[in-house]
């Protein structure tokens, strides 16, 4: 079933609304995968995600995500849930974003604080709304959306939260190495011509003394003999 939802901007990575809020000890624990989530969206803002679509599997759930018109929806659920259900609901929460005034969007700065804009109960009540039709897959909506276009295979890239989390630290690791410059020439202005002339230069100085021994050798047999 439908744990955790989040809805954020891909720009930034501000989470701008989330759905119901689990206060009690039951749901308590959900707190660290909604962290894991906010992580995503941090993910976006650093391109690091660039997918309009993808499961992330973490433990023994996974995120589902869906980004249209630079805001992404997360949703967290059982690993055995259908993931099929888990984008048609992400789709119905972004079709109901779409009827509020987009020019907010750009205008919040602060996490969570979309319900400025929109009453709570109203935010609460659309993802909650959304989220109960969800919750019993064997209900007649949910198997006719199980069995729409079965043999269309979901065109949905996976991925594994940790190797996510891999890479930024491989990332992170990568940009706190420091650079090592190249050493430059004063004289021959490029390492490569530096290599070669100091191969060369023996050689040609080898040479042209004993061109200049030749001749001055030669010069004096010519004065010698006059």
């Amino acid at each position: 079933m439908v744990k955790v939802t989040i809805v954020g901007r891909v720009s930034d990575g501000l989470p701008l609304a989330q759905g119901l809020r689990y206060m009690n000890e039951e749901y308590g624990y959900l707190s660290c995968y909604r962290q894991q989530a906010e992580f995503i969206l941090r993910e976006f803002s650093r391109g690091a995600l660039t997918a309009p679509k993808m499961t992330i599997h973490i433990d023994n759930f996974c995120f589902n995500y869906l980004v249209e018109n630079g805001v992404v929806f997360i949703v967290l659920c059982e690993s055995t849930y259908p993931r099929k259900l888990a984008f048609h609901y992400l789709q119905d929460i972004q079709k109901e974003f779409e009827k509020f005034d987009k020019t907010l969007i750009g205008k919040i700065t602060r996490p969570y604080s979309f319900v400025k804009f929109v009453t709570i109960s109203l935010s609460d009540g659309i993802i909650a709304n959304i989220s109960r039709q969800y919750i019993d897959t064997r209900t007649q909506a949910n198997l006719s959306k199980l069995n729409a276009n079965r043999k269309q295979d979901l065109d949905i890239a996976t991925e594994d939260i940790y190797k996510i989390l891999e890479r930024k630290r491989n990332s992170e690791t990568m940009r706190r190495l420091p650079v090592t410059p190249q050493p430059e020439s004063t004289i021959w202005c490029s390492p490569q011509l530096e290599v070669i002339a100091l191969k060369w230069t023996p050689i040609m100085i080898i040479v042209i003394t004993s061109m200049a021994l030749l001749w001055a050798s030669l010069a004096l047999t010519d004065d010698f003999i006059v």
